[in-house]
């Protein structure tokens, strides 16, 4: 869910990487790829960033179809209004705004767009209002247009993933350590408030330091998710901190920096497994 307010102009989003297969190559160039290939550790390589989608999918959705969740909206009273899309876009919080606005910009007069001057007053609360009671049946109704399902995959690198998987890099953790960021960054936001991914990575640096400051690893990722239980403590919502405790951490006992598979975790009791 997109909690919290939207990210800084610090954080810049990222291009996700391209990865090109030619045919039959000779061995030189083969050879020349290969560095290219190997290069691609991070949550940005297209496997790993499927895997993230369908981790984060079983959490927000209890289920790992994340392409399922285009169409999916509701209030889940949790004080963000409504909660839609593949990543939690909230009509409180300013990304559902931003999406309708980015969506509306690539495909004038959608059936959305009307509801534009709602979702701008409505922001920042709870508030249904001049949304209900067509709001969810139009949503749906845009969740199957391609342009509409382009527009909520942009927001979320834009707003979400990208700048998460470049603080990862900066810090030097591979896919796992990006990944965590990503889910905080998800359920959390990155405004000013205490318990924004910002301020939870600053918290967990007052405990250890990440690689590219000298810390090792698994320290700086147990000290990274200790601060996101307390984050997520701070909040009714957010009170159960399975995702963290059976999920991520899991992964991090076992050594699997590089979130490889198979891969077999729970959230909220419920089992899952990526072979």
């Amino acid at each position: 869910m997109a909690f919290g307010a939207l990210l800084g102009t610090a954080l810049l989003a990222a291009p996700v990487a391209a990865h090109a297969t030619a045919a039959r190559p000779t061995a030189p160039s083969a050879a020349h790829a290969a560095p290219a290939a190997a290069a691609a550790t991070g949550l940005d390589d297209p496997a790993k960033k499927e895997i993230a989608m369908r981790i984060v999918s079983s959490a927000e959705n209890s289920s790992l179809d994340w392409k399922a969740q285009y169409k999916y909206i509701e209030d889940i009273g949790d004080e963000r209004g409504y909660t839609a899309g593949i990543i939690g876009f909230c009509s409180g919080t300013g990304d559902m705004l931003d999406l309708v606005e980015y969506y509306t910009q690539v495909k004038p007069g959608n059936v959305l767009a009307g509801y534009l001057p709602a979702l701008r007053k409505v922001n920042g609360s709870d508030s249904h209002a001049g949304l209900d009671p067509n709001f969810t049946r139009d949503w749906a109704k845009a969740a199957q247009d391609g342009e509409f399902k382009k527009a909520q995959d942009h927001e979320r690198d834009r707003v979400y993933f990208n700048p998460s998987v470049k603080q990862g890099k900066s810090d030097g953790v591979a896919a796992l350590g990006q990944f965590m960021y990503y889910d905080a960054i998800v359920m959390h936001g990155d405004g000013a408030d205490s318990t924004s991914f910002r301020n939870i990575r600053k918290r967990a640096l007052s405990k250890a330091k990440p690689p590219a400051q000298g810390g090792n690893e698994t320290t700086w990722l147990n000290a990274f998710l200790d601060a996101r239980v307390w984050a997520m403590k701070q909040e009714e919502a957010h009170s159960d901190t399975s995702r963290v405790d059976t999920a991520q951490r899991v992964f991090l006992k076992k050594g699997n920096l590089n979130l490889d598979t198979p891969l077999d975790w729970k959230v909220y009791g419920d089992s899952f497994h990526i072979g």
